[in-house]
């Protein structure tokens, strides 16, 4: 008897984005309500962008760190329950946020309702976790309060044992970027802080002890508040997927702690960046910035910063994607001056002896490889040696549409899926789909609804034929995906409310402060109110293509 593999469905959904009174989302109530939507709608994967502390520009694929949490995502209400705030502290917050509603980015909505203003919701939110961290400091017995979905943790004094690694440098890294006001380390510090003198260093730790310990007591609350979260997620036979980009910022506590491991020139500053050529979102590349790793010197090392990286990830979540996976089979170089990444050349990466060692210490991989944009045979080589799926997005499938013509071999339309892609109607780096067809030329719009089988467009439908809806082309979208053979079919939340341009979460190679602030408007009910009534019908395709639970 023929039995089918396994398939899986899953909801990509930030936790910036999630509602709430507090300026932006967080590790509470609303994140619960929304793994209970994910439940009710039989979806088995929550996929979410990296969890760091954001720096300028925001993009949580530009982290002061790879190993801390982002502060901003702790919930408040978390910490009044637990005695470090009172409701008057809550109370006061939510009043200051709603008093500067208007300052968000998502025009005349604008808001800490309806778009993440991290600017604000860091000078007004920041300062009342500290306020608890101090609570917590003189009062340490309310570790026990905690960490009571944690029984394997022995509060905060083991934390800091386990974590020293990289929590001490992430502390002091924090408490200079406050003092300089600003997190480039490299080019705005003082010489010795910025050398890392260890004389100056340990000065700074003595003249700021307190500081210091607050930063490591916030990172303790966001372990113990993620840990709580995972485990309800887990409870409800949920698994999350992280995410891990392949660089670390250059103003990050990263590349301060090891600058040895990146390639500079002799006078200690970066020589060559990050970026990719031209390709599907920019036409003149993206230029990144991040510095780029001395593979020779890793290798050396047995790769052990990498290997540190990735297991705190897992100590995170269940899976995690590779962003810019091709990077590690060879990666886009460019001298560290140029303003744009069309100059550049490929350098190789690590390869297959990079993921052989973090099997030999991690075990098993449990990795989705984003291999999109300009793919070579190494690359794919690279990524089915590991058996680790690829991406396909749909959108991508009619980029190359002509007056109308579809290229029908192209492989990014479902049909053409096989096993074990990860296929998706588009990613954070797109336009939601509704927005996406909304821009489309009226023939590439009949295409689109004629391949969708969505509406009363057909390929050789008049102009003067109606056309689809544009969140009737999402579902439509999202349908099609979910029958294809991909093993994983992950969908932005954007495109199962049928969201237009308004809730694109980030459009790559711009700086733009509407990047990364969607947040999800849920009215005074929360997120059942927005949510509840799409998970039946989200449920139904789950069933209809065997993607539930198993």
């Amino acid at each position: 008897m023929y039995e089918s593999r396994p398939r899986y469905a899953g909801i990509l959904f930030h936790i910036t984005s999630l509602p709430g009174p507090y300026g932006i989302g967080d590790l509470g109530k609303p994140a619960r309500d929304f793994a209970d939507f994910l439940a009710a709608a039989g979806v088995s994967l929550w996929q979410i962008l990296p969890l760091g502390p954001t720096g300028y520009g925001n993009s949580p694929y530009a982290a002061r760190s790879s190993f801390a949490g982002n502060e901003l995502l702790l919930s408040p209400e978390i910490l009044a329950a637990q005695g470090l705030l009172t409701e008057q502290d809550l109370a006061e917050l939510q009043k200051t946020l709603r008093g500067n509603t208007g300052a968000g980015a998502a025009g005349a909505d604008a808001g800490t309702d309806t778009a993440v203003d991290y600017g604000l919701v860091e000078e007004h939110k920041l300062p009342f976790l500290k306020k608890a961290a101090r609570h917590f400091v003189e009062a340490p017995a309310k570790a026990s309060s905690l960490v009571s979905n944690r029984p394997d943790s022995t509060g905060f004094a083991e934390f800091c044992r386990r974590e020293a690694y990289w929590l001490d440098d992430y502390a002091l890294f924090q408490v200079l970027c406050a003092r300089y006001g600003d997190a480039r380390w490299h080019t705005v510090w003082d010489s010795a802080p910025a050398q890392r003198e260890k004389a100056a260093l340990d000065k700074l730790r003595e003249e700021n002890t307190a500081e210091i310990l607050e930063w490591k007591t916030l990172q303790y609350f966001f372990e113990c508040q993620w840990q709580d979260l995972k485990a309800y997620v887990n409870s409800k036979g949920i698994r999350i997927i992280g995410d891990i980009p392949i660089f670390v910022a250059p103003d990050s506590a990263d590349s301060w702690t090891h600058i040895d491991l990146f390639k500079t020139r002799p006078d200690g500053k970066y020589s060559t960046v990050s970026g990719v050529p031209p390709d599907y979102f920019s036409p003149t590349g993206q230029l990144w910035g991040n510095p780029v790793y001395d593979w020779e010197k890793m290798k050396a090392g047995g790769f052990s910063w990498w290997i540190d990286r990735i297991r705190r990830l897992l100590s995170q979540v269940d899976m995690f994607r590779i962003d810019h996976f091709r990077g590690f089979d060879a990666y886009w170089a460019v001298p560290a001056d140029n303003v744009t990444a069309e100059q550049g050349t490929w350098e190789p990466g690590p390869g297959s002896v990079f993921f052989e060692v973090l099997k030999k210490n991690l075990g098993k991989l449990p990795v989705l490889a984003e291999d999109l944009g300009f793919m070579t045979e190494g690359v794919k080589q690279l990524r089915d040696s590991q058996g680790f799926p690829g991406m396909k997005v749909c959108q991508f499938g009619f980029e190359d549409m002509k007056n109308g013509k579809l290229p029908a071999r192209h492989f990014f339309l479902p049909h053409n899926y096989s096993y074990p892609w990860a296929a998706y109607t588009g990613t954070h780096d797109n336009n939601t789909t509704a927005g996406w067809y909304s821009a489309l030329a009226p023939a590439d719009k009949r295409t689109v609804a004629a391949y969708l089988n969505c509406g009363p467009g057909t390929a050789k439908s008049g102009p003067a034929v109606s056309l689809a809806k544009p969140d009737e082309i999402a579902w439509a979208m999202i349908r099609a995906v979910m029958a294809s053979h991909a093993e994983y079919a992950i969908f932005p939340l954007q495109d199962l409310l049928g969201l237009g341009a308004e809730a694109r979460m980030n459009t790559p190679a711009t700086c733009n402060r509407e990047n990364w602030s969607w947040r999800l408007s849920s009215g005074t009910a929360g997120i059942a109110e927005s949510l509840n009534p799409l998970a039946g019908r989200f449920a139904e395709l789950v069933s209809l293509y065997s993607r539930g639970l198993n």
